[in-house]
């Protein structure tokens, strides 16, 4: 017995110590605000689509490092037709205002990055969700064909509303380049963000049109292709993992 006290107990002091050892520990912010802004392209009831631009804001909740829940807001210009080159003249301009949650999971939940330098700097990787209103705020439309249309000149009007809301559901693919600032903390991050915008409803592009007349069989859509920034702020919570996986340090 006396010999084997001092080994059990070393033992002891050994797999306590490696057990420590496995697990990360990972301080961050429970929250985040950003901003940024960008071109969108659409896709609507017209031939032809038109690039647009977007300013939005958005804040984030952090239920991990990597797994978020927000609200974001934008406003913008989308546009699509020309009244020279579409086939039925047809164009329009929607200065739109839009609000909606989103939820986010950052490819870093997922992969034991620490310590690999390819798997550290795809761990931004993310995919999301949302689903909210957009407000159509219809400033430039053609309604009748111009006398000068090839085809049925003076036809209209065409039906459709100048303003309503309707129902969008955002789909977001992006990337977020994490800022460390040398203390185990990150409160900045540069944000990259493709995303397309599903509207149901006929307000986008303002042309309500009959199913006799003209296809109108898929939702109208604009993608929007956006550069940002975050600041994270707020109660920090610190986490201890044996997963290894929100280790910022």
């Amino acid at each position: 017995m006396t010999y084997r006290l001092p080994k059990t107990s070393g033992l002891t002091v050994l797999f306590s110590l490696s057990f420590m050892l496995s697990f990360a520990q990972s301080n961050y912010f429970k929250w985040s605000w950003g901003l940024g802004g960008g071109a969108n392209y659409s896709k609507t009831d017209v031939v032809e689509g038109n690039w647009g631009y977007t300013a939005k804001g958005e804040i984030s909740y952090h239920f991990t490092p990597f797994i978020t829940g927000g609200l974001e807001a934008q406003y913008g210009m989308v546009q699509g037709g020309d009244i020279v080159t579409d086939p039925h003249n047809r164009q329009f301009i929607n200065n739109y205002t839009s609000i909606t949650a989103n939820l986010k999971l950052h490819l870093g939940e997922f992969i034991p990055y620490e310590r690999k330098p390819f798997l550290e700097a795809i761990k931004g990787i993310y995919a999301g969700i949302g689903i909210g209103a957009i407000n159509n705020n219809i400033t430039d439309i053609v309604r009748y064909k111009p006398s000068c249309s090839a085809f049925d000149p003076g036809y209209g009007p065409f039906p459709g509303e100048d303003k309503g809301v309707n129902l969008i559901v955002p789909i977001n693919l992006g990337f977020n380049y994490y800022l460390n600032d040398g203390y185990g903390y990150v409160p900045y991050v540069i944000n990259f963000n493709a995303q397309s915008n599903f509207t149901f409803g006929e307000g986008l592009d303002g042309y309500n049109d009959p199913s006799t007349k003209f296809k109108n069989y898929d939702p109208d859509t604009f993608n929007l292709y956006s550069v940002g920034g975050k600041y994270f702020f707020g109660n920090i919570k610190r986490i201890v993992s044996s997963s290894k996986h929100y280790s910022f340090s």
